[in-house]
């Protein structure tokens, strides 16, 4: 298969890219890295993203920003950010992407675990990751041509704990190379309109 990774730099991008690169021609695309970039909040550059790589056969989303802080101090603009980022880029992708992707193809998005087990400060990741399950599974029943679209909703990663430990105390941290067998589940199965929880 043909796969678009958006997001291939990060710490789940990589580990996606090392689990399927061996069986499949990656393309790598993001904001500053990878082989095409992509702005995801820009629709104009999503479309012009499809417009480089040509048909593909799976997109891979594991990029997205949301806002930490205190409820009490948060902000509709920060609250924007995960909304813009996180929820309508993916969402984008598949907007653009449902024109063009070759029958049967599917689309992997990236939720996470704060949308049902929320931290203080959480609350934007929460917004953001509950509403990208709810797309997954109502886009599911109308996807055209055959067309598969799945998320994946990690805990918090093994690799992320020196960076965000102090937030999820008490988490089971799971390894991004666990974390990337979600999105082969996705991409190489049969199954729509899941959230496969990596917890």
């Amino acid at each position: 298969m043909k796969i678009v990774i958006i997001g291939a730099g990060g710490t789940i991008g990589q580990a996606v890219v090392a689990e399927l690169g061996a069986r499949h021609d990656i393309i790598s695309a993001g904001r500053n890295s990878g082989d095409v970039r992509v702005d995801l909040k820009d629709y104009a550059s999503v479309q012009q993203l499809f417009r480089s790589v040509g048909a593909v056969d799976a997109v891979i989303a594991t990029a997205g920003n949301v806002h930490f802080g205190p409820l009490g101090e948060f902000t509709p603009e920060q609250y924007a950010v995960g909304l813009n980022d996180k929820l309508m880029g993916q969402v984008n992708l598949v907007l653009a992407g449902q024109h063009v992707l070759n029958d049967g193809g599917s689309f992997t998005l990236t939720s996470g675990i704060l949308t049902h087990d929320p931290i203080r400060y959480g609350s934007g990741a929460s917004m953001a990751n509950a509403a990208i399950d709810g797309f997954v599974r109502a886009a599911a029943i109308e996807l055209p041509r055959g067309l598969r679209i799945n998320a994946v909703s990690p805990n918090v990663l093994v690799e992320s704990l020196p960076a965000y430990g102090a937030y999820f105390r008490g988490f089971d941290a799971v390894p991004a190379a666990r974390v990337a067998l979600a999105y082969s589940k996705s991409a190489e199965g049969a199954q729509t309109g899941q959230v496969y929880a990596v917890h």
